[in-house]
């Protein structure tokens, strides 16, 4: 009976490891999928305009950095659930902990995500519609400052998420 206890926490521990783990997968790939989509939008974008004014291709490359911010964001997170997957001192990772874990991963991955789809077609259109009217630019600007914000928000809130975490201490 004392060797199927044992048992049973060792795969409760193994199940509570594999959300952990997988929110730090959650966080890096979501953030990576948003980040890759508004560059390659953008970038689509920014070599159809730059056929016609390639003066602007620099000025335009601005929604490709913003984007790659994003995988950032993930990278960020990945590393900060990383240093927390170890357990307490008493070597146990509750559920809850592997839970807010997940939960912290999914919500930095998936803002990132939004905000890369947002930033993608607004680069896109927006580098476009710069080659046509320069006054565009500042407009583009701006919305792709509040598609990068959703991000934000979603890195801000997935620290809070992470830091969640259960003790031995405050278990009992």
């Amino acid at each position: 009976s004392a060797a199927s206890d044992v048992d049973k926490r060792q795969e409760q521990d193994n199940t509570n490891y594999f959300f952990g783990f997988l929110g730090i997968a959650c966080a890096v790939v979501f953030a990576n999928l948003g980040s890759a989509y508004g560059s390659a939008k953008s970038g689509v974008g920014i070599t159809s305009m730059g056929v016609l004014r390639p003066d602007l291709i620099i000025k335009s490359v601005v929604p490709v950095v913003m984007a790659g911010i994003l995988g950032i964001y993930g990278l960020i997170i990945g590393v900060i659930l990383n240093q927390k997957i170890g357990g307490t001192a008493a070597g146990y990772y509750y559920p809850k902990n592997g839970f807010s874990h997940l939960s912290s991963g999914l919500c930095c991955g998936l803002s990132s995500l939004a905000a890369g789809l947002a930033i993608g077609v607004v680069g896109d259109a927006g580098v476009r519609a710069n080659a046509q009217q320069e006054q565009v630019f500042v407009g583009m600007l701006l919305t792709l400052i509040f598609a990068e914000a959703l991000a934000l928000y979603g890195l801000i809130v997935a620290i809070i998420i992470s830091q969640q975490s259960l003790t031995q201490s405050n278990y009992l």
